[in-house]
């Protein structure tokens, strides 16, 4: 399977597995659908947490995740990436979907001027977003997600023949520094908000998911069992030997060292950043896919994927 089939399957798994319930080797299912569910990205702020899917799904929890409660959204595509930030709430998706939160908590849908399919969004507290997507696609907002605009680089300074490449994660921080991954195993930053672009890696693995902490630690995974490392807040990448080679689809880590890259039936822990991993190998983890990762509060990661499902790991 090439990079850029992957890359289109990302959101697209719905093969029919059973469901097996309970817990077993720290994973604990908090929440299951059918076999024609499919939940692709997690976001949490604070207690609150959104995870969104298949068909428009969008699931809510405002107890850090624990229980969740489905919201109505407005249309039928499915939804690949959501952020959340303080008020501000975006979710992306099929045919340039975005849909964005008001005040009074209901969803609308809003003109980002594209068609492409969106992969992953990103928030900060100021409000400036970046959503990112298929054939190059990378758009900005400064209002919240009310109006977006094109920033995408100048892709034919990095890559070999001019190609447009998938454009799989992305995350702005506080400062409004830009970081995207995807296809050629591209990281690209900005400093000024899209104006300028700076190679910071460039491979042959398709990267997937991104992770930059504040301590300047980060992470990047993807195909053939690609792990990246940073300790300089993304300037310098270096590979990590996970002992895999499954498609690695999401990651996320905590301070402390803990680290979950979620994948194709498979799962990797770490609690070391990165030094040693821990294979995660039951029933709930090889039986499914998994895509969205993250930590609530500093605690346990919540997984979601296949089958609807949402799922506790780790404790």
């Amino acid at each position: 399977m090439n990079a850029r089939t992957v890359g289109m399957a990302l959101g697209l798994l719905l093969s029919p597995l059973a469901y097996a319930a309970g817990a077993a080797g720290g994973v604990q299912v908090v929440q299951s659908g059918t076999v024609h569910q499919a939940l692709f990205a997690i976001a949490f702020d604070g207690s609150e947490g959104l995870a969104v899917g298949a068909a428009g799904e969008i699931e809510r929890s405002g107890d850090g995740g624990k229980t969740w409660q489905a919201i109505a959204a407005p249309g039928a595509e499915a939804l690949l990436g959501v952020a959340l930030r303080g008020s501000h709430a975006i979710a992306v998706g099929q045919q340039g979907a975005v849909l964005l939160r008001d005040a009074q908590g209901q969803w609308r849908k809003v003109d980002a001027g594209t068609d492409a399919r969106l992969f992953a969004v990103s928030l900060n507290a100021r409000g400036e977003a970046v959503a990112v997507g298929a054939f190059g696609t990378v758009l900005k907002s400064d209002d919240g997600g009310a109006h977006w605009r094109a920033i995408a680089p100048g892709w034919a300074a990095y890559t070999e023949n001019g190609e447009e490449p998938h454009v799989y994660d992305v995350q702005i921080d506080e400062r409004g520094v830009i970081t995207l991954a995807g296809e050629f195993g591209l990281i690209l930053r900005s400093a000024d908000g899209g104006g300028d672009w700076q190679l910071l890696h460039k491979g042959d693995a398709s990267l997937f998911a991104l992770d930059l902490r504040g301590d300047g630690v980060g992470y990047a995974v993807g195909q053939s069992g690609t792990v990246l490392k940073t300790a300089d807040g993304g300037a310098h990448w270096q590979a990590l030997d996970a002992g895999t080679q499954a498609i690695l689809l999401g990651v996320d880590s905590l301070p402390g060292g803990r680290v979950v890259i979620t994948a194709i039936r498979e799962q990797l822990q770490s609690r070391d950043d990165g030094a040693s991993w821990q294979h995660v190998d039951t029933p709930e983890v090889a039986a499914y896919w998994n895509q969205g990762v993250t930590h609530v509060a500093g605690g346990p990661a919540l997984v979601v994927g296949q089958a609807g499902r949402i799922v506790r790991v780790g404790e």
